[in-house]
């Protein structure tokens, strides 16, 4: 079967051609990329039209030719992108035996508009017109070798070189950590099908790529940006994010990828990345877009005291929409990841500024989001016209880019902890009290937190339905499929190696336990110490109250950071630095070993889906081991859930809420400011009160007006 990679053509008519007469061939296997790949030169850029990769005949490169006639040079276009091919395959020693190159290269011109017969191909400068002739030259190739595949797929997708690995001179046992990492880095070198398509097919309009955690958006986005700016120069392009210490690591990713396609550097005047909100001292996509319609720039102090700080940019940026209805355009194309994150009058801002190809590029994992709010649909974010029809929708059709994306497959991490993350996000788990047994013992019940609003979602990324069904009010158990969850760290260590979950009595023994366990990464697991990140679970405390650990770790000689403290804003890890850090200083990096500690915050409480994703998203910062720990009560709830999924195989399995269930899921975990808690706590404990005075004989429900009585069992729903 031939998987097809939409690129960007100028040639669309003979791109669709060779697309279907690829597709229709029987028993042929691989991928066909439109308009890619684009290969660095010395004189830039040189792009190749189409190219088929397959285990059965290596590579073959298309010319295309649009119209009736053949170019005079036709020799010489193919030679330049044989030879281009070929030196750059050969630059992989995994696909060199001494000198040989383990892969055949060939190039052919497809012109099916061509009005000469040429069905006798000649094998130096092929050269066909139809279907049958194509077919033919194809049956005439064939490689002994396909065993190499997997590499030229690597090379072909430019990732091999990019992807660094980090030196570890200190590894001398062949089964520790370290050793392990060695591996994994060695294997995780291919994009998948998905991703492939997420990089390449572009559209004019809204794009949306959901992913999971760890799916590799970031790095997707790094490329797509390093394709379309090699293939189009004169574009103004802005990325933009709403973690600050994803900046150079955007930096370092574009550079590499464009540097690959086009043997140049960015031209940095032309690709932006920037924050997105701004100030006088930091570009940011409001800032500039105040600064270019002469619109009042709001602070975040102005925003805050007019919305609150939760809705703060949201409130200046719909301010500015008000204010000015046709912004100019800024931009050719705009990407945001962690588009979770953002407001909808935030994506409204970037729509609006860009040009009338309204290029718009939305990355986001549902789950990732720090607060209580989810992105709407498309339809609600951008609206209907007068007809009530929609200005974006985000409909995938045959023979076209794609608009939306799903990334299935989770690199990053082992499916355990995957699983494990969306049973606590989501509370599959979890029990509360729900009264007394006819013997006086307490009855528990579960109770989710939250859930997909779109049930067939779950299977949209990656799980498969072992029982039951993905339908409102009925029963499902599901799991990781394996293909969405590759078991690359499993193949070394047991599940219960990566990940654990630990409970202590005080704060004192949690903090002595994860010194002694980060000194032992170092000294006998052969990690090095910025493989290390410490997530505290509350945001407001993480300055104060990881202040003990690291003196602790200080002592025994070994360094640590906190994130956007003691270390750049721009910058996340250190070298031979522990990164302790806040979960918003933490989301959209990674490290090897994580540590979430004081996850007793996120078992109970007001803004409890806050919490749980608040949760999710630090146990998915690791790509190998992770270990959550906490104190007391709260902690043994946090547990108890895990090994519940633990003991259960790994699996998932909840009745799937009703609209009205999922409605009172997010009344009841929603999140509360200060004021409201007290005001809350404070009617609490004015009803229980009365509940217990009622209990007492203190009063009688006939001291009650009778008025009252019947507008509290009509608000209860009594």
């Amino acid at each position: 079967m031939i998987n097809v990679i939409n690129g960007s053509t100028e040639k669309p008519i003979t791109s669709q051609t060779l697309r279907e007469w690829l597709t229709s061939k029987d028993g042929l296997d691989g991928t066909l990329y439109i308009g890619y790949p684009i290969i660095g030169t010395v004189d830039g850029a040189y792009e190749i039209d189409a190219l088929l990769i397959s285990p059965q005949l290596g590579v073959l490169a298309f010319n295309l030719i649009e119209g009736n006639k053949l170019p005079e040079s036709i020799e010489d276009i193919q030679d330049e992108c044989f030879t281009l091919l070929e030196s750059k395959l050969k630059q992989y020693k995994e696909l060199m035996e001494r000198r040989r190159l383990l892969v055949p290269v060939n190039v052919i011109t497809i012109a099916p508009v061509l009005k000469a017969d040429f069905d006798n191909i000649d094998t130096d400068y092929p050269i066909t017109t139809s279907q049958h002739s194509l077919m033919t030259y194809i049956d005439s190739l064939e490689w002994d070798e396909d065993q190499h595949y997997p590499h030229l797929v690597s090379v072909i997708q430019a990732v091999s070189r990019v992807k660094v690995a980090k030196k570890r001179e200190n590894v001398t046992k062949d089964d520790s950590k370290g050793a392990i990492l060695i591996k994994l880095d060695q294997s995780i070198t291919n994009l998948d099908s998905q991703q492939s398509k997420a990089v390449l097919e572009t559209v004019n309009g809204v794009q949306r790529i959901r992913g999971l955690a760890g799916s590799g958006k970031t790095i997707v986005l790094a490329r797509k940006i390093a394709y379309l700016y090699a293939k189009n120069k004169d574009w103004r392009i802005a990325v933009t994010f709403n973690t600050r210490s994803l900046k150079n690591q955007f930096k370092k990713l574009i550079t590499s990828f464009v540097y690959e396609q086009t043997n140049e550097l960015p031209d940095w005047d032309k690709i932006h990345i920037i924050h997105a909100w701004g100030s006088p001292k930091i570009e940011g996509i409001y800032y500039n877009a105040c600064l270019e319609n002469s619109v009042t720039y709001e602070d975040f102090g102005t925003a805050a005291s007019v919305a609150g700080r939760d809705k703060a940019f949201a409130h200046a940026c719909g301010e500015f929409l008000k204010k000015v209805s046709n912004p100019r355009p800024m931009y050719d194309l705009i990407l945001i990841d962690e588009a979770q994150d953002f407001s909808v009058e935030f994506l409204n801002l970037c729509y609006n500024l860009l040009d009338n190809n309204k290029r718009l590029v939305y990355a986001y994992d549902e789950l990732q989001t720090l607060t209580e709010s989810s992105l709407p649909s498309p339809e609600k974010i951008w609206g209907t016209d007068d007809n009530g029809k929609p200005y974006v929708t985000l409909t995938n059709n045959a023979n076209e880019p794609d608009r939306d994306i799903i990334l299935d497959k989770c690199y990053r991490n082992p499916s355990p902890i995957l699983t494990s993350a969306h049973a606590l996000g989501f509370g599959v788990y979890r029990e509360i009290f729900s009264g007394l047994t006819p013997e006086m013992k307490p009855r528990y019940s579960r109770q989710l937190v939250q859930m997909f609003d779109y049930a067939p979602l779950w299977q949209e990324i990656g799980y498969e339905i072992l029982d039951g069904e993905l339908t409102e009010g009925k029963d499902v158990v599901i799991r990781r499929r394996k293909e969405a969850s590759p078991e690359l760290l499993e193949k070394y260590c047991p599940h219960d190696e990566i990940i654990q979950f630990q409970c202590f009595n005080d704060p004192e023994e949690q903090y002595i336990a994860l010194v002694n366990a980060i000194e032992k990464n170092i000294t006998e697991d052969e990690l090095k110490p910025d493989d290390i990140m410490v997530i505290h679970s509350n945001p407001l405390t993480t300055r104060t109250a990881v202040a003990e650990a690291r003196n602790m770790l200080f002592k025994r000689g070994i360094s640590s950071t906190l994130a956007g403290v003691s270390g750049s804003p721009d910058d996340f890890f250190e070298e031979n630095s522990v990164m302790f850090t806040s979960i918003y200083r933490a989301k959209g990096n990674e490290a090897a070993m994580v540590y979430v500690i004081n996850a007793q915050y996120c078992a109970e409480g007001t803004g409890l889906g806050t919490k749980r994703n608040i949760l999710f998203t630090a146990m998915t910062r690791t790509k190998a081991w992770l270990r959550v720990f906490g104190v007391g009560e709260n902690m043994m709830t946090i547990q108890n859930e895990f090994e519940q999924v633990r003991d259960n195989g790994y699996v998932l399995e909840f009745k799937y809420p009703t609209a009205e269930e999922r409605k009172y899921l997010r009344i009841v975990n929603r999140d509360m400011t200060e004021q409201e808690k007290s005001k809350l706590y404070k009617r609490q404990n004015q009803l229980e009160e009365v509940v217990q005075e009622l209990l007492s004989g203190e009063i009688h429900k006939e001291d009650l007006p009778q008025d009252v009585i019947e507008s509290l069992r009509k608000a209860l729903g009594l």
